[in-house]
């Protein structure tokens, strides 16, 4: 089940913290070739994640997907998700929780994320298995926002391929009076921006494709469309399913075809980055 969303981003209740499901608990994904990990950010944080790779090493792609979850849950919950890229499509995929979420230590808020974010990206850049392939951003809801300030943020290393966002905000405050009517007076006040509007027009080089779940009712598929327009990448791809909601687009029919076919037609998967 996909736990729903919140508008600020939050560690899980105390007592369900450390509850974080593994591969293995997927049996039906096949995920058998992975490692249980522990990064540490410049400021000191531990945080936990996983490194799946490809069981079937005859499909291995020199391709890896970073991606970044959603406010709610942890990457346990998100798991599925790596068997079908890792599986299916033959990429190796890392996930790592922010801080304050699941096993990793500290406390969220917008900059400590964005330091998750680049740890995260440069463990890929320096671990042995992954620091000849090809990078793609994915990011899902909160996820999205932390992705856009990522791959902005490095687009002279030329080392990230491309960028998947699914159902994200243009920012925190453009999103408080859609969910939250009587809170839009306070909207400017609040200390989490995200101002991924303001910041995905530097992304140009960087092939991006937006899958949106035109039923969310949480993010209005309107900040997505925004985000689509604002974007100058070239190419930018646009993918809607007419019945997704903000927690199950990805469980819509052609989600991870659109993924797939994205990864082929703009990534390019055969040989090192």
């Amino acid at each position: 089940m996909w736990h729903s969303e919140l508008i600020y981003p939050r560690a899980m209740p105390p007592g369900t913290r450390t509850q974080v499901p593994k591969p293995s608990d997927f049996p039906q994904y096949g995920m058998t070739d992975f490692e249980e990990l522990t990064v540490v950010t410049p400021d000191g944080e531990k945080l936990h994640g996983y490194l799946v790779r490809p069981t079937n090493k005859s499909i291995t792609k020199p391709v890896t997907v970073l991606s970044f979850h959603g406010n709610a849950g942890n990457i346990g919950h998100r798991l599925p998700i790596a068997g079908i890229i890792s599986t299916n499509m033959g990429c190796n995929v890392l996930m790592v929780e922010y801080r304050g979420y699941g096993k990793s230590t500290g406390n969220p808020d917008e900059r400590g994320l964005n330091i998750d974010a680049q740890t995260s990206l440069d463990y890929l850049r320096q671990h042995p298995d992954t620091m000849n392939t090809k990078i793609v951003v994915y990011g899902q809801s909160l996820g999205g926002a932390v992705s856009i300030q990522l791959v902005a943020k490095n687009r002279k290393q030329k080392d990230i391929k491309a960028l998947i966002l699914e159902n994200t905000f243009t920012s925190i405050r453009a999103l408080i009076p859609s969910v939250m009517p009587p809170a839009r007076f306070i909207a400017p006040l609040c200390h989490q921006v995200w101002p991924s509007e303001d910041t995905i027009p530097a992304i140009r080089d960087v092939p991006v494709l937006f899958l949106s779940g035109l039923k969310d009712e949480i993010v209005p598929p309107s900040h997505m469309k925004a985000l689509y327009n604002r974007c100058g990448a070239k190419p930018k791809v646009w993918r809607d399913f007419p019945e997704g909601t903000h927690n199950d687009t990805l469980a819509a029919p052609g989600y991870f075809q659109a993924i797939a076919d994205f990864l082929q037609e703009h990534v390019g998967q055969d040989g090192p980055r």
